[in-house]
């Protein structure tokens, strides 16, 4: 049994390791992008598209570090400081990434489209 949870520890911390990967490339790679658009686009263009790529590449990695929190606390810990401090972790992120959705998109998570001042759900 000490093996299998020796196992899912790496493979946690791999998933985490992914998380950071995922906001690194995604930050070198937005910059990359529009760095050479800076001259044929305007300032605020360019800005607001880099905040947008940006801001996505920080919700991807926020996923992949919740769920290796969550796979290294449900199979290798069970005391209730570790489960109350993902429940922490858990709410932090997650307030994360639904300030950032509203930032980026301008509209609330679960609203699909807005048209004209009210909101049509799917």
């Amino acid at each position: 049994m000490n093996e299998f949870k020796e196992i899912v520890t790496y493979v946690a911390y791999g998933i985490e390791a992914i998380g950071v990967l995922v906001i690194i490339i995604g930050c070198v790679a937005g910059t990359a992008r529009l760095l050479p658009q800076l001259k044929s686009k305007g300032m605020s263009e360019v800005y607001h598209e880099y905040r947008q790529l940006i801001g996505r590449s920080i919700l991807l990695g926020l996923e992949f570090l919740i769920a290796g929190d969550v796979i290294r606390t449900v199979i290798v810990s069970h005391t209730m400081t570790d489960v109350a401090a993902l429940a922490l972790m858990v709410l932090v992120r997650t307030f994360l990434s639904f300030t950032l959705t509203l930032e980026i998109e301008g509209k609330l998570p679960w609203v699909k489209y807005r048209e004209q001042g009210t909101s049509k759900e799917n």
